[in-house]
């Protein structure tokens, strides 16, 4: 797999998957493998803090899909996370998600790939969303490709939102560039 879409949104098919399947779809187009997650049906426990990671270099906490999904992250080339915006940050369930990623941290396992952050707000905190979403990525020593902010608030109102929809479009062509610089 070369792109990995993560929607940390818990309504499944809700705007923050939107945007960031209109990016997998772009980068597909090209020809270029893609995979999407939504961690709407997944139980992602959050951190516990015991640092048992640091021996173990995984995080230890074994029955939920945790586990799964970090395994795609460390697989992929390209990380398009996704996050809609709850009280001007991100939602606990995409929170859960990076926060476990501490135990990859040790050993930098994400350190190399490339990301894009997308975060979806409906008034206002889009952009302390996605504050935190590159405070991961950085600490995690990705490439940062660009970002994506929209706007929306009922179903599909991102969709609507035309300066996402053409940053979006912009931000797959730079994923596309970076994974096939010979076109």
């Amino acid at each position: 797999m070369n792109v990995l879409g993560i929607s940390g949104s818990m309504r499944k098919n809700g705007n923050t998957a939107a945007l960031v399947t209109t990016i997998l779809d772009r980068v597909r187009e090209a020809g270029i493998e893609t995979e999407f997650l939504s961690l709407a049906d997944m139980d992602i426990r959050p951190c516990t803090g015991c640092e048992a990671c640091r021996d173990a270099k995984w995080c230890v906490t074994e029955d939920d899909d945790w586990g799964n999904v970090a395994q795609k992250m460390i697989d992929c080339e390209v990380l398009v996370l996704g996050a809609p915006t709850y009280y001007y940050d991100i939602n606990g369930q995409a929170k859960n998600l990076i926060d476990r990623t501490y135990s990859l941290f040790h050993d930098r396992r994400l350190a190399g790939r490339s990301a894009v952050a997308v975060a979806v707000y409906a008034d206002r905190g889009g952009e302390r969303s996605l504050e935190t979403m590159e405070g991961f990525l950085n600490a995690h020593e990705f490439s940062y490709l660009g970002y994506v902010c929209g706007r929306g608030y009922a179903p599909g109102d991102v969709l609507k939102d035309e300066r996402a929809m053409k940053k979006a479009a912009g931000v797959a062509d730079t994923i596309v560039r970076y994974l096939r610089p010979e076109d």
